[in-house]
């Protein structure tokens, strides 16, 4: 481990509108801008390093949130969960963190349109959760491969905080 602790600021967590919607939305894209914020920065070749014996590395994990949001929000058919938890060889960090914030950005253009919690999330040959149960899923989804991350970014730097 690292001899000195870098702290980030932070961040706590959202004040939102009252609503239901607004709530989950809320908490869905604070988890979304704290699990980028650990990887953004991290350096090569040990964002890609395993540091358990799992195999779960900082850029993985990452990688493996982008085809969750894509498939959950967007339709994609995964075959292979496991292999969602690498992310390409040919990639940089920059270079998955910017496909993840488009994923996201994809995801909530299409959320934007949603306004009943209940309606079904069309999957094409899957079974069709609710809005409610796909964004809770996603913020328990995203909560805790945040708190991996957490736990992986110190490991890498010494690095703390949201």
């Amino acid at each position: 481990m690292p001899g000195t602790t870098r702290r980030r600021k932070d961040t706590p967590p959202p004040r939102t509108g009252s609503s239901e919607m607004e709530v989950l939305r809320g908490f869905l894209d604070y988890l979304r801008a704290s699990v980028a914020a650990k990887v953004e920065d991290a350096p090569e070749p040990e964002v890609r390093t395993a540091a358990v014996s799992s195999g779960t590395n900082l850029l993985g994990l990452l990688w493996h949130l982008t085809v969750v949001e894509r498939s959950m929000f967007l339709g994609d058919n995964v075959t292979d969960w496991k292999k969602t938890f690498r992310a390409p060889a040919v990639d940089q960090v920059a270079d998955v963190v910017a496909r993840y914030r488009t994923a996201v950005e994809r995801a909530n253009e299409k959320l934007d349109g949603c306004t009943d919690l209940a309606a079904p999330m069309p999957r094409p040959g899957r079974p069709a959760p609710s809005l409610r149960w796909a964004l809770t899923h996603m913020i328990e989804e995203t909560a805790r491969h945040a708190g991996h991350a957490d736990i992986l970014r110190e490991l890498i730097d010494g690095s703390t905080g949201r």
